[in-house]
């Protein structure tokens, strides 16, 4: 391979991997090409991308760089996962088209740039929360004592209000309300 095209392919990783973060690292080798259409469609509808990478030139890309954890999963045939919500989403994804497609190999993934090796990593990976569910459980959490102390506030109110409405329906009715005290 020339010079001039491995700059042409540097330069095209750089800008399809610039941004990411965090990625899985996979093996579509062993699976056919209708069965790589079809991967790569489900994958599709969920803004996952696949995108087959050259090894070396993609440790040269990813030194320093936020993916360089990636180098020890960059044997053989690799090929990126990224995309969707979060490496979350696509490790989840990639977890439940690895029983339709037991050909696919599950090489490792990284988040935070902290590297989930094997098909086990991937799998323990996909058992963290996605973004949104991270928040929505933190703002549950954040919230919990605020409902509690509301509770706790109204819950007096609730009950003089009760008896004042018991007391007035008996009036109404004509009763006699006892007195207390």
């Amino acid at each position: 391979m020339s010079k001039t095209v491995k700059q042409m392919i540097l330069h095209d990783y750089a800008d399809r991997f610039g941004e990411e973060s965090d990625v899985a690292v996979i093996s579509i080798r062993g699976v056919g090409s209708n069965d790589t259409n079809a991967l790569r469609a489900t994958l599709r509808k969920k803004d996952i991308k696949i995108t087959v990478i050259r090894n070396s030139l993609a440790k040269r890309q990813f030194a320093e760089g936020a993916l360089d954890g990636l180098a020890p999963v960059l044997t053989g045939p690799s090929a990126l996962a990224y995309g969707g919500q979060s490496v979350v989403e696509v490790a989840r994804e990639l977890i439940g088209l690895v029983k339709t497609f037991p050909n696919l190999e599950l090489k490792g993934a990284i988040l935070d740039g902290e590297l989930f090796e094997g098909a086990d990593g991937i799998e323990r990976l996909s058992k963290f929360p996605t973004r949104d569910e991270a928040i929505a459980k933190t703002v549950q959490i954040i919230l919990s004592p605020a409902r509690k102390l509301v509770g706790s506030i109204l819950g007096p109110g609730r009950k003089v209000a009760s008896c004042v409405k018991a007391i007035e329906e008996k009036l109404e009715k004509g009763e006699a309300v006892a007195r207390v005290g």
